[in-house]
């Protein structure tokens, strides 16, 4: 009993720190990318939080050691979540503002159910069904407003938020099948480090020009130090704890939470526009979280479900 209950608050925790504190990193990837190259910031960010991990889990004596596969998978992750999901998804908030970034990749959900019954052959539950169509509903509220999509770069931005949306929604199925270094905090570690190689290759690939952290201003220090505290390494376990005690869907639930609070802090420190359709929308997606979390069957369809 005492054990179930341990675990309840673990996941409890967990979906907090995907829903809040992912929700914050918007806000601090828009105010670092103003002043650093995009792959760069990521990059820095993702082989710092890794070697931080790898440090405290050589204090607490937790083994480093996987097998070939274990490290080929965390490979494969961390360059769907890490190198392509959230790297190019930084080079967007360049166009984009970070409100509406967070508000367009809360349709991952969808995205994820689909993907389930493509590949997995998995049904989808009428609850979720409804969950999703409210979700989307929600989206078509925001990106119908023709002072936000207008802006200059903003279509570039949203293309290319899908595909960093389609990458996290297969990554997720993937984490969840794959054989991972069991520990979920040393599996959080050869992500970031590996996904922040690969970002580093990206960027001199690219021809970024890297600036010296002696030269960034206090507010992109600060996100840094946010970002690979908090967003990196606490938020980034609590993500892969729960693809393996949880189902997928409910995971990408964070999709639909993360945008509130990242309008809201966009709002209150970047003087984002937050428009009277924006609110609906935002409330509109919090109800499609409660369809697609809740277990209970859609009476009006069970008729037509049930077995004969």
């Amino acid at each position: 009993m005492t054990l179930a209950k341990r675990n309840t608050l673990l996941i409890l925790l967990a979906f907090f720190s995907i829903y809040v504190i992912w929700g914050s990193t918007y806000l601090l990837n828009k105010i670092a990318v103003t002043e650093l190259p995009a792959f760069m910031l990521a990059g820095i960010r993702f082989v710092t939080a890794g070697c931080l991990i790898f440090l405290i889990a050589k204090f607490l004596k937790i083994p480093l050691r996987v097998t070939r596969k274990q490290l080929f998978n965390a490979v494969i992750a961390g360059f769907l979540f890490l190198t392509f999901g959230n790297g190019v998804v930084v080079w967007a908030l360049k166009y984009v503002d970070s409100g509406f970034a967070a508000l367009e990749i809360s349709a991952q959900p969808l995205v994820v159910l689909l993907l389930m019954r493509i590949l997995q052959g998995k049904r989808i539950q009428p609850m979720s069904l409804v969950g999703v169509g409210l979700g989307m509903i929600g989206i078509y509220l925001l990106v119908s407003q023709k002072q936000i999509i207008s802006q200059e770069g903003a279509f570039l931005g949203m293309v290319l938020i899908f595909f960093c949306m389609l990458s996290w929604a297969y990554g997720s199925l993937f984490v969840g099948k794959a054989d991972l270094p069991p520990n979920y905090f040393v599996n959080t570690g050869y992500q970031m480090v590996t996904g922040g190689i690969l970002l580093f290759v990206i960027s001199a690939v690219i021809g970024e020009e890297w600036i010296s952290p002696l030269n960034w201003t206090v507010p992109v220090l600060w996100s840094m130090i946010l970002l690979v505290l908090f967003g990196s390494i606490v938020a980034f376990t609590a993500f892969n704890y729960l693809l393996k005690v949880v189902s997928p869907e409910k995971v990408a639930t964070s999709s639909y939470v993360n945008p509130v609070i990242a309008m809201v802090l966009g709002w209150y420190f970047l003087n984002e526009q937050i428009t009277f359709q924006s609110a609906i929308a935002a409330l509109v997606l919090l109800t499609g979280v409660y369809f697609i979390n809740t277990k209970k069957r859609l009476t009006l369809f069970s008729r037509f479900t049930s077995k004969q």
